[in-house]
């Protein structure tokens, strides 16, 4: 019999943390330079790993110190974040199917540590008619684990590592998720998905405001999706 989308166990949930440590090793970097940034932009150390343990989101949370200040603009700053940050709402969208039968209060509990890495890797084996679950759970512990600890590590040595992207550290997020869509169905349709999305993402990144690219072009890509359907799928 078949396991249920909504059932998690301890012994899955460990494995998944273990699977994503590598990736989470590379996250913990990042976090070291976000430690180092938001204490050269004037934060304490509680608020700066505060906030990487309740926001838990990198790329907004650096945005959030090039605004932050004397006097913070509300307004600019909560519209960065939610720009940044909205392709939680496509995230969240894909995995309903499997999550609508989870109690509400578990279904949010579970989705807090959703990021890109772990989504990506829990999408496939959905889609190949597995549970992903534990890889959403356990996965995103990993993730935000690593993300939290390297912040606080940040704030004594993130002197050692003030730029990873001059060392090239920022490809490696990319990378596991071009390996994510590597591992997933090929076929002409799901071809063309994405080459409309980075197309329409490329032209996004181009003409409009900063960080809106990421949303257009997955709205591009899924409304492809959504208007040429699978073979079968009514």
């Amino acid at each position: 019999m078949a396991r249920s989308y909504s059932e998690l166990s301890y012994q899955d949930t460990w494995y998944a943390f273990k699977e994503m440590l590598p990736v989470a090793a590379f996250v913990a970097i990042f976090g070291l330079a976000f430690g180092l940034a938001a204490v050269q932009t004037g934060l304490d150390g509680l608020t700066t790993v505060l906030m990487s343990a309740t926001v838990f989101a990198g790329a907004s949370q650096f945005a959030t110190l090039e605004l932050w200040g004397e006097h913070v603009p509300v307004v600019p700053l909560i519209a960065t974040v939610f720009f940044i940050n909205a392709r939680h709402i496509l995230m969240g969208a894909s995995v309903y199917p499997w999550f609508k039968d989870i109690p509400v209060l578990k279904r949010y509990q579970y989705l807090v540590v959703i990021s890109d890495a772990n989504w990506a890797k829990a999408i496939i084996k959905y889609n190949q008619g597995k549970s992903g679950l534990a890889d959403i759970v356990g996965g995103g512990l990993a993730l935000w684990l690593m993300w939290t600890v390297g912040t606080w590590l940040g704030l004594y040595f993130g002197y050692l590592i003030q730029n990873p992207r001059a060392l090239g550290l920022d490809m490696v997020m990319y990378c596991f998720l071009l390996t994510m869509v590597l591992g997933g169905p090929k076929d002409f349709r799901i071809v063309v998905i994405w080459l409309v999305s980075a197309i329409v993402a490329v032209l996004a990144y181009w003409y409009l405001p900063d960080n809106m690219h990421v949303v257009v072009g997955a709205l591009s890509g899924g409304l492809v999706g959504l208007f040429w359907k699978e073979r079968g799928t009514k």
